[in-house]
């Protein structure tokens, strides 16, 4: 083949791993990965439209690859994932500067694409469509060596108001307990000490494969493979949080203590609007029964404000539920509203400005919530996985219960290689980060609470 090809991953975890396996796939047949646009000659956008600002950033990032072009037409561009499934013909006809678009359900078309001078019709794009990992198909990952995400299903079957991911991915699709085992043993034995599972809903993994295959049985799997420490779980859907998996939190040592729970909101109006399936009253008791079977876990969870017809009642209960609650991590969201889904045609849009207040004010109140459970670690040992430097040159680290790029980190003092795992003596607290100071440097131990 010989290209050099350029790839650009915008958008979630799950996309990057699609983007690694297109990587390997044109890798296998003779393509050069290049990092530096300039020497390109194919350039590939792996897209999100999840949300208006995701499509925005979408659409700047292909016109800016775009740009190159027009000092070699031979260059060519190659859109790929969310946006080209959703908007591919209507891109075909406002993007001229693309050569190709590949869905989400054919992206594993690439290498034939580059051998391919003609360019793809997208007129087939629009639908729900996915591909599924295999252990088969080649992977070239692109992040630190000793983490990796490892998708375990495709697909949603919920029908949440507000979110058009069903419409673009499809229906949930489980993996093969087989096939997901072969690629953890394979990225363990390839120096991966961190694993993060990920899905669109990982709590319905099994399901539809009807032979008795849950999560908490993959999770007590995984537990067996050699040279896995951490296996941390992102995007669980609260409704099948079930007690054989907290049992497996609860009992499986390289399973984290942590759990990825989005919850949106905790009105019960709010809820059945957002048709979350669940009430706030059953959301609480969730909780109590996930901290009940296993103490000490980090809940990291994510709300949307603005929804269309929330009251300013409606979000002080919001705020005051995250006040007690004390979750561990918290992202929010501004809410979206998105051509195609329910919540879109809704007429009680929420402003513009309201929607920021609100947004401004809950992270206030989880960074109350958030400063004081950091500085709770201050005068303690903490095992921290070395990820290596900072922008600021020094060493930084997570905690088990900090999964990579959307919580916070450990900024070390003394000399570590990333990849290691450390005892650190917690120092100092920010809002969100720790400070720790490695066994090799002396011990402030008047830091110790009383």
């Amino acid at each position: 083949m010989g290209a050099k090809v350029y790839v650009q991953t915008l958008g979630c975890p799950k996309n990057l791993v699609d983007s690694e396996i297109m990587l390997g796939l044109v890798t296998r047949e003779g393509a050069e990965i290049v990092l530096d646009p300039e020497v390109a000659d194919v350039y590939v956008v792996n897209t999100c439209a999840f949300i208006d600002p995701a499509k925005k950033e979408s659409i700047d990032a292909i016109l800016d690859l775009a740009r190159y072009k027009e000092s070699d037409p031979a260059r060519r561009l190659i859109v790929t994932g969310c946006l080209a499934q959703r908007y591919g013909s209507e891109l075909q006809e406002a993007m001229p500067e693309v050569d190709a678009f590949l869905g989400t359900g054919d992206f594993d078309r690439l290498p034939a694409l580059l051998r391919d001078t003609r360019p793809a019709d997208a007129s087939g794009y629009g639908g729900a469509a996915h591909l599924l990992p295999d252990s088969s198909l080649p992977r070239l990952r692109t992040g630190p060596f000793f983490s990796a995400y490892l998708k375990v299903s495709e697909g949603c079957d919920h029908k949440c108001a507000f979110c058009i991911i069903p419409k673009i991915r499809g229906r949930h699709q489980s993996r093969p307990l087989d096939s997901i085992l072969a690629e953890a043993a394979a990225l363990a034995a390839d120096g991966v000490v961190e694993l993060n599972l990920i899905a669109q809903d990982l709590t319905a993994y099994g399901r539809d494969l009807r032979d008795g295959t849950s999560l908490a049985h993959l999770l007590r799997q995984l537990g067996g493979i050699e040279g896995l420490r951490w296996i941390r779980l992102l995007y669980t859907y609260p409704n099948f949080v079930s007690a054989p998996l907290l049992e497996a939190i609860a009992e499986v040592p390289a399973v984290c203590k942590y759990i990825d729970m989005p919850l949106q909101h905790i009105s019960d109006r709010m809820l059945r609007r957002m048709r979350r399936e669940r009430s706030g009253s059953s959301v609480r008791k969730l909780i109590e029964r996930i901290r009940a079977a296993v103490p000490g876990i980090a809940l990291r969870t994510s709300c949307i404000v603005g929804f269309p017809g929330e009251t300013e009642d409606d979000f002080a209960e919001l705020c005051e539920f995250v006040r007690q609650t004390r979750f561990d991590r918290l992202g929010v969201f501004e809410y979206s509203p998105e051509e195609g889904t329910e919540a879109g045609a809704f007429t009680d849009q929420v402003p513009a400005r309201t929607k920021k207040r609100r947004y401004r004010e809950l992270m206030r109140v989880q960074a109350e919530v958030a400063a004081e459970l950091s500085s709770a670690l201050v005068g303690s040992w903490q095992e921290v996985l070395v990820c290596g430097e900072g922008d600021d040159g020094s060493t930084h680290g997570r905690l088990a219960t900090q999964a990579p790029d959307i919580d916070g980190f450990v900024r070390l003092e003394g000399q570590a290689l990333p990849g290691e795992f450390v005892r650190a003596w917690i120092t100092g607290a920010e809002v969100y980060d720790l400070v720790g100071r490695l066994p090799s440097l002396p011990i402030d131990r008047s830091v110790l609470h009383p």
